[in-house]
């Protein structure tokens, strides 16, 4: 079965509006954990717009599943997720003007640096997860600089605008994962996922997880927190 991974970093940003206490994703990860989600997953930001280092810290002593950390892919985030010690580090892009990641990494383009930050990760004991699109070029290099995983960004999917977009950019995801599998690569997926969309991702072969939040942490607000993982639970099975 496909795991299901949440990322609670849209519980932060409630919270951040105000820069009070309330809601605690720390809180918000074990209702998640609860109700039955395999993993959690969170993005601490370099601008650090909504998950603190304090909440990585306590996800870090308190989740009892999988602790994916989310980090931008520079020498500088790099040390610091070595210093928090989650379970896996996911290496994303990151620009300070965007609303939320938008493309994947360019580790074609990048390849030494991503190298090195690999190695860096991997020698602290440290799985490493490469967010990369759908790209048989991007996959290959993600293998040669030696990560144990790729994230596939569905991104292109979610936002595909009629049926014949959507069959393509699933063909694309399909591929990915199997090159992946076939250089040895775990494979992950997300991005732009939701409640109409997720079930034909889930039936690719050879995706392990799925990292979902917007969606799982929108209908929450109107659901509850356990209700709106069950429900993914029950379309990804």
């Amino acid at each position: 079965m496909v795991r299901l991974s949440i990322n609670i970093d849209h519980v932060a940003t409630v919270r951040q509006a105000r820069r009070g206490a309330d809601p605690d994703p720390i809180l918000a990860a074990a209702l998640a954990e609860l109700a039955g989600a395999h993993g959690i997953t969170c993005h601490l930001r370099e601008d650090r717009r909504h998950i603190q280092e304090r909440d990585v810290k306590l996800l870090r002593q308190l989740v009892k599943s999988h602790l994916n950390l989310e980090t931008g892919s520079n020498r500088t985030m790099v040390q610091e997720a070595i210093q928090l010690k989650p379970d896996m580090v996911t290496l994303v892009p990151e620009k300070r003007q965007e609303l939320t990641t938008e493309g994947g990494l360019n580790v074609v383009n990048h390849l030494l640096e991503v190298e090195a930050m690999v190695k860096d990760l991997q020698s602290n004991d440290i799985p490493v997860s490469l967010f990369i699109d759908p790209d048989i070029n991007q996959i290959k290099v993600s293998a040669k600089v030696g990560a144990n995983y790729i994230e596939i960004n569905t991104g292109s999917y979610a936002n595909a605008s009629d049926r014949m977009q959507e069959r393509d950019e699933l063909k694309k995801i399909t591929d990915a994962a199997l090159t992946a599998n076939r250089l040895g690569l775990g494979v992950n997926a997300g991005h732009g996922l939701n409640y109409l969309n997720v079930r034909e991702i889930a039936k690719v072969p050879y995706i392990e997880e799925l990292n979902i939040g917007h969606a799982v942490i929108s209908r929450a607000v109107l659901v509850g927190m356990e209700r709106a993982v069950r429900d993914m639970l029950d379309l990804i099975k």
